[in-house]
């Protein structure tokens, strides 16, 4: 056989990343050497839906992959962002990986984004769930008999928040709703399933509403913008490790 390819796995501890895991460790041609997850530095917690690293930590052993953490200061500027990335993305380069794997689905902006970065090191990305109707990822996933709760959603979102994802939890998700929650309506957390030796064992602490400014900046005519703020507001419930 030849050579595997050495690859980092972009993980967010999710079902879309559990199910793209799962995929590759079943490619014979793949080797995962990290599961690379940024971190919120203030709050030692993911940066994207407040989970904790004791959790996330709890993940990749059950896995069996190393985790890479990258701490993210908070209010980090877009180029503080990038140049941290970077650097991490050269680290990992020079350790011989070649490859990194993201769970997108549908987003195009968001994937050509992470191909011109990772191409500007020198890494090729791989998606290997890319373009999958979503309906069919969530029966795939649920069919494998994985487990995922609901640990972030969008305001109107707050009785899923806390939810385990079944059948017929999908079903009655509202229709403008993406059963993946791929537009950033929900995000979740994976703890049973095939790619783990041992079920992750945690507790469901309080649920909390935070409220995120969004800047946003418009093209008004001529050179003039005109910059707005809009206030977003999300639910959290909160897993502590056992």
């Amino acid at each position: 056989m030849g050579h595997k390819k050495l690859c980092v796995f972009n993980w967010s501890g999710g079902k879309d990343s559990t199910l793209a895991l799962h995929h590759v460790l079943q490619d014979e041609t793949l080797e995962v050497k990290y599961l690379l997850t940024t971190i919120s530095e203030e709050y030692n917690r993911v940066s994207m839906h407040g989970l904790r690293v004791s959790l996330l930590r709890q993940q990749a052993a059950s896995i069996g992959i190393k985790l890479y953490e990258i701490y993210l200061p908070e209010n980090a500027s877009m180029e503080s962002y990038t140049n941290l990335m970077e650097h991490h993305l050269q680290k990992l380069k020079n350790e011989g990986i070649t490859h990194s794997i993201f769970g997108d689905i549908f987003l195009e902006d968001l994937k050509h984004y992470r191909e011109e970065k990772n191409a500007s090191i020198g890494l090729e990305t791989i998606f290997p769930i890319w373009g999958c109707d979503t309906k069919k990822v969530i029966n795939e996933f649920l069919a494998l008999n994985y487990k995922t709760m609901i640990i972030c959603t969008q305001q109107n979102l707050a009785a899923y928040c806390g939810k385990i994802i079944d059948a017929d939890l999908i079903e009655s998700l509202p229709s403008e709703v993406d059963v993946c929650g791929e537009n950033g309506e929900f995000h979740t957390f994976t703890f049973a399933g095939p790619i783990f030796k041992q079920k992750l064992s945690f507790r469901v602490g309080e649920k909390v509403n935070k409220t995120y400014s969004i800047a946003r900046t418009m093209q008004i005519g001529g050179n003039q913008t005109q910059t707005t703020t809009d206030q977003i507001g999300y639910w959290f419930i909160d897993l502590i490790e056992e």
